[in-house]
This record gives structure tokens, C-alpha cells and sequence, in this order.
């Protein structure tokens, strides 16, 4: 057995490599710079910490957030590993006393905030320790943070590319979930890691489920998803603004669920607090802006939802991949609506950026609509837009249940008509009592009842029309003077469909219909279920006493494998992934305690 392997499974209780990890730890090892892409979940965190534990010095992992360092060093503490951090949480005497482990050779990794890596007293540090040969390599976590085409952007980021030139000889990998092919180069070339060799694993998540339903009164329909599928399971839910945020997570509390609200206009103590708890609380339900998120390592995240458009696909891909890092069954609910897209193109013409930017923007958001709209497998249009090729999944909500699709070109060009004839100064509503020949005051007053649309569109109800006119919205055949009372106006993209040269399907609008819930233990009885919550229990006082996450004494999945296995010996615990030496020590007699009362019961 390597010794990678051999760390592998006596220190984090694995019996194996999973996809290209074996391959990143084997070259890390061997002094080389390595650019690494793998999905949420996907364990990337180990493609540095094994090879930190193997090469002679100190790992400096540069890592963004505070709970992330946090919660990572203590689930390497656990494990047995001399892990610390240093940012701006603790107090001059406590980062002196791990500056002085740093100094003395006592710690395997170090994890640090980037600008407290930059700051000249740490620079120096840590020079110091590079010319006797004691820094063994570095680190780059969220490493999509230097991308200034990305939300997560962080302006320190950029200037991380110094590590090359102070740190010449100490291998490099940066690390990240999230980057399609113009962000991988963007991070090489600002991290000064063009030469290195790239790891791209699939981005694929075959244990989520994807699903995306036109909004309905949304806070009901949120309140469904969670009650009927997720109850007593911990979750988030993304919202565009702090206003919505604070009302959905009141909403949620008002009718009995534990919920959370967090985003930047909080106080920061407020937020820290509500990120404890979600942490370390099982069902908790976290209502958020897309400041909450980012390497949050909490693996029993059963659902994601988001309540508005999230801003791209990027961003879509990494909230939602929050959900199941455990590998076990996840879900995630998109509701949209036309609003939404006037909202961001709105945002994206009077933002600051450059025409370019501004470009690329509306190319995302264009992307993201599409999938949305998808007929066809949502996992596939995703991963095709990460240039993945890939099969359909039979697991999102297109698969489960296929949507109907009606030609409705006639439809949309009469509503492109109507637009025109009534001179590209009215809102939806009034569009639609001309077109179903509503003779109501307004529509009378401004003459509307002359015009040759009036009443041409009678054989469709409102809720239709009102579907055609968002999806022409969405699809940019019809835009928004938010300056005139949302009047809807003709772009050049309508021309080919006025002029008889294009066709314009669109989705049968259906009621919201359940597509199965999501199963915890597939093909697993009742017995392992009930010695499941005792083990969670278990964990749960466990992590109390501990002062840590539950996740960080032992993850769902590996509770879910004793719960099913029902070791009967220290050794036949040791079989189970995730259970390492150092755990095995600590915690195995209670665990088969355990096993043993509910087998007695």
C-alpha cells in the first residue's frame, strides 16, 4: 500500500481514492503545480491534506472564509492532524501562540485568510520559513474568487499571484468547484499557474435532483417543498434581496419550521451566530442572499431552493451543489418567472460595467432562461454548458415526468402585433384585454377596441397569455421601459417571427406535480432508519460537548453505513468509510454501544 493510501484510510478512514485524487496527491507529492476542478463533494480538500501530511514543512492552505477554516481545521483535529488558522477572529495572544507552532515545526497545515497571508509581518513569516526549507506547499482554495467575471470575486485575491515569485521550488494547486472554460484560464493566469498540470473532473452530482417550476404564489410552494419532502431536514434557500430574505425566513417560522435569515445587512455577530447554528443544528433551515454560501462544508444539506433567478449558470451550479456533499440523495427547486429576467437585465444595462461586460452578462443570464425553459434533461444542458457530454439523467424533473410542449407561434405573433398596433406603450395586463376583447374603460378610452388585434386572442384565458408574454420577455423577443409603467416594446429578435420565419414552442403550463421524494437510505428497512436517529442523536450531544458541527464527528453517509452494517466489532467498525484511527479510538465503544442497545431493543 502507498503511503497516500495508507493516510488515506488510518487517518481519514477511506478506503479508497475516489476519481483523480489518487492522481493530484501522487503529483502534489512529487513537487508538482496542479490547477484542480471537481465538483462540490467531490473531495478536493484531501488533494492537499494527504500530501500536506507526507512533504517535509507546513501546508499554508489560503482559504476565503472564516467558518471554512474553522470547520475544516476542526474535522483535521478529529482526524489527529496538527491543524490551525489565523484571521481576524482571534485575539493577538492566541495568534501568537499558533504563529509560535509555525515557527517551531508542530503544525501540518496552516490555514490563513489571503489578506492576512499578504499582510508584510506573515509575508515575512513565512519567507523565513520557505529559506529553511520548512514550507512543504501551498494551497489556493475557492480558487474562482480571482475571477472578476464571478459574484464570489475577491479583489485580495489578485494579488496571490506573489506566492509564485516568493515561494519559487513549493508546489502550488488551486482549487475550485466552479469554472467553465474561460475561468479556468482566467484563474492559470492570475495564480501564475499556466504551467501547471490541470485536473477537470466530471461536474456532474448524480445524487441531486434538479427541478424548476414557473412561481405560483412562491412562498407556498416553498412551503410545500419543505413540508412534504423535507421536513426536519436541513436545507437553503436563495432570495435576490435582504427585504425577501427577512420576510421569507419569518414566513417559514410562522409556520413552525426552523428557519434563519442571513445577508450582509446584518449585523456581522448576528450573521456569525446564524452560521453556528446552521451548522450545528440538523434541521435548520437557512434563508439567504448569495453572501451565505461559499465554503460552507456542512454535508447534510438535503435541499437547496432558490426563490428568485439566480445571476448564471455558474452560480446556479455552485448553490445548488451545497446540497448532498455526502453523496447522499439532495434536491434543488428553481422558481422563476419573467419578473425575474427584466429584473437582472435591468441591472445588468445600468451596472457599471463595460459594454463587454455587459455582454457577457446577458450571454449567462441568456443561458440560465434556457435552462429554465429546457425541455429536454436539465443535468444535460448543464453539464453541456461546463463542455461535459453526457447522457440524460432519468432524475431531474424533465426526465421524471416529460413536459408537453404546444406550438404556439400563432400566439406570439398576434402578441407581437398587438404590441406594435397599440403603439409599444402598454404592460402585459392591458395587452391582454385586447387581445381577448375586453371592452374595459382603458381599453375603450385609448381607442384599443378599434385596433385590428382587439379580440383576436379570445381562444386563450389570461393565465396563457400571461405565460406567452413571460416567455417572450425571457427570450428577448420582447424587452421592458421600466421607465414607462413596464411597457413592453419589440426587439429586433421578434422580426423573424412577425415575418412568418420562425417558430416559437413553448411548455403546456401544468400545476406543480410531486416527482417522487428523495430517498435517505435506498433499499434500506425501517430498523436501520430508527438506528440511524439514535446514532444522529448521539452525534448531536457528541458534537455539543465538543463544541464542533455534528458533520465534523462523523458525516450522514457514515452513519448511514453503520446504521446498515451493524458492526458488531472494532474491527469490523474500522471497515466503515470515515472512520479513521484517531475516531476509532475515540468514539468506537460508544458506537457499538449503540448498535448493541438497538439490536437488544
Amino acid at each position: 500500500m502507498s503511503r497516500a493510501r495508507d493516510t488515506l484510510q488510518h487517518v481519514f478512514g477511506y478506503p479508497s481514492f475516489r476519481g483523480e485524487q489518487e492522481a493530484i496527491v501522487e503529483h502534489l507529492i512529487a513537487g508538482g503545480d496542479a490547477l484542480v476542478l471537481m465538483p462540490t463533494g467531490g473531495g478536493k480538500s484531501l488533494c492537499y491534506q494527504i500530501p500536506a501530511l507526507l512533504r517535509t514543512g507546513t501546508a499554508i492552505v489560503v482559504s476565503p472564509l472564516i467558518a471554512l477554516m474553522h470547520d475544516q481545521v476542526s474535522a483535521l483535529r478529529e482526524a489527529g492532524v496538527a491543524a490551525a488558522y489565523l484571521n481576524s477572529s482571534l485575539d493577538q495572544e492566541t495568534a501568537w501562540a499558533i504563529e509560535m507552532d509555525l515557527r517551531s515545526g508542530q503544525l501540518d497545515l496552516l490555514y490563513v485568510a489571503p489578506e492576512r497571508l499578504l499582510a508584510g509581518r506573515t509575508l515575512s513569516m513565512l519567507e523565513s520559513l520557505h529559506r529553511e526549507g520548512r514550507i512543504g506547499l501551498i494551497a489556493i482554495d475557492e480558487a474562482h474568487c480571482v475571477a472578476q467575471w464571478g459574484h464570489d470575486f475577491r479583489p485580495e485575491y489578485l494579488q496571490l499571484s506573489v506566492l509564485a515569485e516568493r515561494f519559487a521550488g513549493v508546489p502550488r494547486i488551486a482549487l475550485t468547484a466552479t469554472a467553465d472554460a474561460r475561468g479556468r484560464e482566467e484563474i492559470a493566469e492570475r495564480l501564475c499557474l499556466t504551467g501547471a498540470r490541470r485536473f477537470i473532473s466530471s461536474f456532474d452530482r448524480p445524487n441531486i435532483r434538479y427541478r424548476v417550476a414557473d412561481k405560483d404564489n412562491p412562498r407556498r410552494q416553498l412551503l410545500s417543498f419543505i413540508r412534504d419532502e423535507h421536513r426536519g431536514e436541513a436545507g437553503i434557500v436563495y432570495c435576490l434581496s435582504r427585504r425577501k430574505v427577512d420576510e421569507t425566513a419569518a414566513f417559514l417560522v410562522g409556520q413552525g419550521i426552523s428557519a434563519l435569515p442571513y445577508h450582509a445587512g446584518m449585523s456581522s455577530e448576528a450573521r456569525a451566530d446564524h452560521q453556528l447554528r446552521f451548522l450545528r443544528e440538523d434541521a435548520t433551515v437557512m434563508v439567504a442572499t448569495i453572501a451565505f454560501g461559499m465554503g460552507i462544508d456542512k454535508p447534510d444539506v438535503r435541499f437547496v431552493a432558490h426563490l428568485d433567478l439566480p445571476r448564471s449558470l455558474e452560480g446556479y451550479y455552485q448553490e445548488t451543489g451545497r446540497a448532498g456533499r455526502d453523496g447522499l440523495p439532495a434536491e434543488v427547486l428553481m422558481l422563476w418567472g419573467a419578473g425575474d429576467v427584466v429584473q437582472q437585465r435591468r441591472m445588468i444595462d445600468m451596472s457599471e460595467g463595460s459594454e463587454d461586460f455587459k455582454r457577457q452578462a446577458r450571454g449567462r443570464l441568456d443561458a440560465l432562461v434556457a435552462l429554465a425553459e429546457a425541455t429536454g434533461c436539465r443535468r444535460q444542458m448543464l453539464l453541456a454548458h461546463f463542455g461535459e457530454a453526457s447522457q440524460a439523467c432519468g432524475n431531474c424533473d424533465t426526465c421524471l415526468q416529460p413536459p408537453r410542449t404546444w406550438d404556439a407561434t400563432e400566439a406570439a405573433r398576434k402578441a407581437l402585433s398587438c404590441v406594435y398596433r397599440t403603439g409599444q406603450r402598454y404592460g402585459a395586463s392591458h395587452l391582454i384585454d385586447v387581445l381577448r376583447g375586453e371592452a374595459t374603460d382603458k381599453v375603450a378610452e385609448r381607442g384599443h377596441d378599434a385596433v385590428s388585434t382587439f379580440g383576436i386572442g379570445a381562444e386563450l384565458d389570461e393565465k396563457s397569455w400571461k405565460s406567452v408574454f413571460r416567455q417572450l420577455v425571457a427570450r428577448g423577443l420582447l424587452s421592458v421601459d421600466h421607465d414607462r409603467f413596464n411597457a413592453l416594446m419589440l426587439t429586433e429578435d421578434a422580426r423573424p417571427l412577425l415575418k412568418g420565419e420562425s417558430e416559437f414552442l413553448m411548455r403546456e403550463p401544468t400545476k406543480r406535480a410531486k416527482v417522487g421524494k428523495t430517498t435517505r437510505f435506498v433499499g434500506r428497512d425501517a430498523r436501520d432508519d430508527a438506528l440511524f436517529e439514535r446514532l444522529r442523536h448521539w452525534r448531536s450531544e457528541t458534537a455539543r460537548a465538543r463544541n464542533v458541527p455534528a458533520y465534523v464527528i462523523f458525516n450522514d453517509a457514515t452513519l448511514t453505513d453503520i446504521a446498515h452494517a451493524r458492526p458488531a466489532s472494532l474491527d469490523d467498525l474500522s471497515a466503515i468509510s470515515g472512520v479513521g484511527d484517531r475516531k476509532l479510538e475515540a468514539y468506537g465503544e460508544q458506537i457499538l454501544s449503540l448498535v448493541r442497545d438497538d439490536d437488544a431493543g
